[in-house]
């Protein structure tokens, strides 16, 4: 699944690929509850272990993409 975070007086987008196996519904959760608070930091860890933070206070936009078992290529897609 793709995360896409848009920074803050920022032109680039911290781009995250997550695994397959993870939950969607508790990501976007988990970035609900963090989105909240005033102040921490989005801790993230993609699919080939690196750890991705971001601060809080400094995300614009959180886009989270499906997961890969739900895209669809080709002329089969809707």
């Amino acid at each position: 699944m793709d995360l896409r975070i848009g920074i803050v007086q920022s032109a680039k987008e911290v781009e995250v690929e997550l695994a397959d196996d993870i939950d969607r519904d508790s990501v976007i959760a988990e970035i609900e509850g963090s989105l909240g608070k005033a102040e921490g930091v989005l801790w993230f860890t993609d699919r080939r272990g690196r750890r991705v933070a971001v601060p809080v206070a400094r995300v614009a936009y959180v886009e989270v993409g499906a997961p890969v078992s739900e895209r669809r290529v080709g002329f089969g897609a809707p």
